[in-house]
């Protein structure tokens, strides 16, 4: 099988490794990875911010920089729910309507993937220690991925998943909210920063970085010794 993988922009310029570990999983599960160096961002920072005629002009980038009819894998729940739930608020019934189409049809988020469309659980990593698994709104509310990601932590041998209460709620992000409302955006990382320390946890996963990022300002800024990682980096372990 040959796939496309998407980087999302500040994955590329903040946490290369995570798109690194991604390719590292999906080749040592014998799939061929293709990259465009082309590519760049799927217009979610502007279509949040209301300014729809940019998004459309980074949208019509995107839809054309994977015009091959085959899956497109990303390690950012974010960006792949900003595809397959907002293009169509962006193309639909336009000159690119048929490829907005094929875009979001082939477009996963990395943990799907594996567990819906290779159809794998144990990817054969390894990580001693106890975590805790961040449901994000895009992965939990837009994709309705809940149990893939948990599916394939519990497969890592020496790790033990233990549950945040209230995983539901948000850790307070949400993009240009947490700038724009910064106080409530805190709180609302401290509240689950500290549900996740409350676990016994030593380290805290999620498929997107942005949550992680946001979370890991708290953990920092307070000296905790909780680590952040995406479950690309937890499935790369070892292997």
């Amino acid at each position: 099988m040959i796939v496309d993988i998407f980087i999302p922009c500040f994955i590329d310029q903040i946490y290369p490794l995570a798109a690194q570990n991604m390719v590292k999983v999906l080749e040592k599960m014998g799939v061929e990875v293709h990259y465009n160096l082309e590519q760049t961002c799927c217009g979610q920072p502007a279509f949040n911010a209301g300014y729809w005629d940019h998004t459309k002009e980074v949208g019509k980038k995107f839809i054309r920089d994977f015009p091959n009819d085959r899956y497109i894998v990303s390690p950012s729940a974010s960006c792949v729910g900003m595809v397959k739930n907002y293009y169509p608020e962006l193309f639909h019934n336009s000159a690119l309507h048929n490829e907005y189409k094929q875009v979001q049809k082939n477009i996963y988020e990395f943990s799907d993937f594996l567990v819906n469309v290779l159809n794998v659980s144990d990817v054969g990593a390894t990580l001693n220690g106890v975590a805790t698994y961040h449901d994000s709104c895009s992965a939990l509310r837009e994709l309705k991925i809940k149990d893939a990601p948990r599916k394939l932590l519990q497969a890592v041998r020496g790790l033990e998943l233990r549950e945040i209460p209230e995983t539901d709620v948000c850790c307070g992000f949400g993009g240009s909210f947490s700038v724009k409302f910064e106080p409530v955006a805190v709180a609302m990382g401290e509240q689950k920063v500290e549900q996740a320390i409350a676990t016994g946890a030593d380290y805290l996963i999620s498929t997107d970085l942005s949550c992680l990022m946001h979370m890991d300002g708290y953990i920092k800024k307070n000296g905790s010794p909780l680590k952040i990682m995406h479950l690309a980096d937890v499935l790369a372990s070892g292997i």
